[in-house]
């Protein structure tokens, strides 16, 4: 016996972005507001895919400074030492701390660009009204939203060691420029994440049965 799936729009019902909330669509051209928390109701997303683009060309411009500019400058005796992110990465590698250096790779470098590529290829797939492999696809969103925010903890080890090495006296340890451009790719990387409607990998399969 075949099962019959309908979607909630097919149904006439729409969800909050906010509580998750069913609401029923009156399919007027109206503006529309979720009665358990007030939030304006979209059947998706507006402007989706260019905010999500936007985002994504915007965290991928940052990425690029963030992995050349120094992330943090220490100065001991008079003498100063300027790091990124992989000139750390070989330190701990060299000093024997191969877990250290890995999660530092991993979440700031890995990560954060593993990400920008999921996000422009299920920007690519639905601009394509691509049918392929929609649960999966789902399944890879859901991976992105996360994992994104682990990649902060560059900038959590950045924090503890200039609090650290500031309150031992014998040396000085200063955030540098890197950071700040770190942050803005994780911070751009996670709206856009949040920008994308995941609703949208499934369109193709209800037009189709609609």
């Amino acid at each position: 016996m075949n099962s019959v799936f309908i979607t909630a729009r097919q149904a006439g019902l729409i969800s909050c972005h906010s509580c998750h909330l069913l609401c029923k669509n009156p399919k007027r051209s109206v503006i529309m507001r979720c009665p358990r928390c007030g939030a304006r109701l979209h059947p998706r997303k507006p402007d989706s895919i260019a905010r999500t683009w936007a985002l994504v060309l915007a965290a991928l411009v940052f990425y690029i400074p963030a992995n050349v500019l120094p992330i943090t400058t220490v100065i001991s005796l008079g003498h100063a030492q300027s790091d990124t992110i992989m000139s750390g990465v070989i330190y701990f590698i060299q000093s024997g701390m191969w877990p250290i250096a890995l999660v530092i790779f991993v979440a700031s470098v890995f990560v954060p660009l593993v990400k920008l590529l999921i996000l422009a290829f299920l920007l690519v797939s639905v601009q394509r009204k691509s049918g392929w492999r929609q649960k999966d696809r789902t399944k890879l969103y859901r991976i992105t939203e996360i994992i994104g925010r682990w990649s902060m903890v560059d900038i959590f080890v950045v924090t503890i060691l200039v609090a650290l090495v500031n309150m031992g006296g014998l040396a000085t340890i200063h955030a540098g420029p890197g950071a700040l451009f770190f942050g803005a790719v994780v911070v751009t990387t996670m709206l856009a994440a949040m920008s994308f409607d995941p609703r949208l990998i499934w369109d193709r399969e209800e037009s189709i049965h609609g």
